[in-house]
């Protein structure tokens, strides 16, 4: 067994590390000590069959209504899925069953809607965006006039930038119309709700939630939770959207199923409940800060050096402008620092971890000068 476990060694330190301060572009990080605790309890768990793991079924059921609280919902209905993706396929496929094929989405949706588009056969209308890189509100609006729309998605989160999209006016033209309407909120979900007044712009609507006329919600508790990978969350307003999604497994413990993945690991759920009852509400606004506060201190460090970015940061998210944004992102792979590109701008794209500490942002800022001087 040892041998086995030096030769998987090898293959490990061939792995980037978060602890190493290199990584700019994921939006997962180190996970946090608790959650690795909770693994070794619930490794052998499969909320596939949840009959067999009642009690981690019901620990899912309980975090469900934690997030439900964090996004204003009573009564909410959801599952712990392995991430984002699935969370939109789900919602999607709801779309579907429920209304119809034609959905409306902003340029900045994740590229997991493509997946839904050819998986579904889904007719999807992009919507330009406006100077600010949110969804242009009127664009969506002259177009639920013109045609019949069956679904809108907005993002409280961007991949590429942050950004959110003003979910409130989504929401009253998705209510006035009678549109199904899914928040992509699977990086925001976890910041939003926890920003610090300070990081706060009047002109922004951070708003997002079931507060509002949204029908389903994507939240990522492997993301700015710290959670192992998989722990994704979709959000249902109520049990009511359940039959859009049950399919029948009679031979299981239960016997309808409702999630894409048949078998899935129990303890993704478990550690979303236990870092919810660790962090509480002040637990999570202490680390949004701590991003935040190094997010800017990056975004003042970078505007010294002479770079410039191509908004103010509204998340834990930066934006640097390079006409060489390919190239560059390149040239800093080659020394061993991994940002990303944005895909709607000719920018560099960081995103602002928990593992990302001040010494790595200086760092980072040497190297950078030092491709740039190239």
């Amino acid at each position: 067994m040892g041998r086995v476990i030096e030769e998987l060694k090898r293959f490990r330190e061939l792995d980037i590390k978060y602890s190493e301060g290199r990584i700019f572009g994921s939006m997962c990080s180190s996970i946090h000590p608790l959650a690795k605790e909770i693994v070794s309890l619930f490794l052998e768990t499969n909320l596939g069959d949840p009959g067999l793991f009642k009690g981690t079924k019901l620990l899912e059921e309980k975090a469900v209504k934690l997030l439900g609280e964090i996004l204003k919902n009573k009564e909410p209905y959801g599952f712990i899925v392995s991430g984002g993706t699935e969370g939109n396929l789900l919602a999607m496929r709801v779309v579907k069953k429920m209304k119809g094929r034609t959905i409306i989405l902003p340029k900045t949706a994740h590229f997991s809607f493509e997946k839904a588009k050819e998986m579904m056969d889904l007719n999807l209308v992009y919507a330009p965006l406006t100077k600010g890189y949110e969804i242009d509100v009127r664009f969506v609006k002259d177009y639920v006039e013109d045609y019949k729309v069956d679904g809108i998605v907005g993002i409280a989160g961007t991949t590429e930038f942050g950004t959110i999209d003003n979910i409130e006016k989504l929401s009253e033209i998705a209510k006035e119309n009678d549109i199904y309407l899914h928040v992509d909120a699977a990086f925001g979900g976890f910041v939003i709700p926890f920003l610090p007044k300070e990081y706060r712009r009047k002109e922004i609507n951070y708003t997002f939630d079931f507060s509002l006329n949204v029908d389903s919600i994507t939240i990522d508790p492997h993301k700015m939770l710290l959670c192992p990978i998989p722990a994704g969350g979709i959000i249902f307003k109520n049990s009511s959207y359940k039959r859009y999604l049950e399919v029948d497994a009679p031979y299981l413990t239960e016997t309808k199923q409702a999630t894409i993945l048949g078998t899935r690991p129990g303890f993704g759920a478990a550690c979303t409940y236990g870092l919810l009852r660790y962090f509480g509400e002040e637990g999570l606004k202490k680390l949004v800060k701590e991003v935040m506060d190094r997010t800017f201190y990056f975004k003042e460090r970078l505007e010294r050096e002479g770079f410039k970015l191509l908004l103010e940061p509204i998340l834990n998210i930066i934006a640097i402008e390079d006409e060489n944004h390919i190239e560059t992102c390149k040239k800093l792979k080659e020394m061993g620092y991994y940002p990303s590109v944005c895909f709607n701008a000719k920018a560099l794209r960081i995103v602002v971890m928990p593992h990302i500490r001040e010494e790595h942002i200086d760092n980072f800022i040497e190297v950078l000068k030092e491709v740039k001087r190239d």
